[in-house]
């Protein structure tokens, strides 16, 4: 088995995503129970007493409900950077301390055949950081939960085989919904979540002829839709003569069924 993973969650309500190889299975985040993470491994034929290890982004809920649950009954280490340890330490109940490792941003580590470099995004959270996996010269990016993607970003994820990319609201919908406008403006803000448009000028300036796939992720359940979100992209990547559904495939996530396992 060459690079693969799952979204196996992704939304408001909940995260996780499943990353592996051969050798190495990791879970980046663990936004749900831990009743519904374990269902959702189930769901993709994957055994989650392999995995190596749960990687952090961030301590908000939807990161971390699930992380303390999975990792005391399946004994699992926990990495996440110093910051983000201080802030989700009291929120996931005890671990013990031979599971707790500190993976600083910006920098690579190696889990067996699986090298994983973190990077950190605009998101008001405590160090908010996402990932990039290499293996075997493939790439994929996770990048969500980020106000806005600046060019030191784009430089570290630019050129990946696959994206799983934030496509968080539309801006229209937002504005017109039913949030109060306190959160609205921390939605729209540099620490708050990307916009379609905005999410798709991003992805335009990091695609190459190496990217074969993007999935959409981290939609608002309010302010989009997938039918949304999937148009307003394609037409903004089409506007950039990037041949949309030819050389690139945009494919949905969902908060609650994850995606079949598919090899980059």
């Amino acid at each position: 088995m060459s690079l693969h993973f799952s979204v196996l969650a992704s939304g408001s309500t909940g995260n996780a995503v499943y990353v592996g190889t051969e050798n190495q299975k990791l879970l980046v985040d663990a936004g749900l129970s831990g009743k519904n993470t374990e269902a959702l491994f189930k769901q993709v034929e994957i055994n989650i007493k392999d995995l190596a290890g749960i990687l952090v982004t961030h301590e908000h809920s939807d990161h971390i409900k699930g992380v303390g649950i999975i990792a005391r009954k399946y004994n699992l280490p926990i990495y996440a950077n110093e910051k983000t340890w201080a802030a989700m330490e009291p929120l996931i109940g005890q671990v013990s301390t031979d599971q707790k490792f500190i993976f600083p941003t910006g920098t690579t580590k190696a889990f067996g055949d699986l090298e994983v470099e973190s990077f950190g995004v605009s998101h008001d959270a405590a160090e908010p950081m996402f990932y990039a996996f290499h293996h075997n010269g493939k790439k994929l990016t996770l990048i969500t939960d980020t106000g806005y993607v600046s060019d030191r970003m784009k430089g570290i994820i630019k050129g990946s085989d696959v994206f799983i990319f934030e496509s968080n609201h539309d801006v229209e919908m937002l504005r017109m919904g039913r949030y109060p406008w306190s959160i609205k403006r921390r939605i729209l803000s540099d620490v708050g979540h990307v916009s379609n448009e905005d999410a798709a000028l991003a992805m335009a300036d990091v695609i190459t002829d190496n990217t074969k796939h993007i999935y959409l992720a981290h939609l608002s359940l309010d302010n989009n839709m997938k039918e949304l979100a999937k148009m307003s992209v394609t037409q903004v990547l089409e506007s950039k003569e990037i041949a949309v559904g030819q050389q690139l495939y945009i494919h949905d996530t969902d908060p609650k069924i994850p995606t079949k396992i598919s090899y980059v």
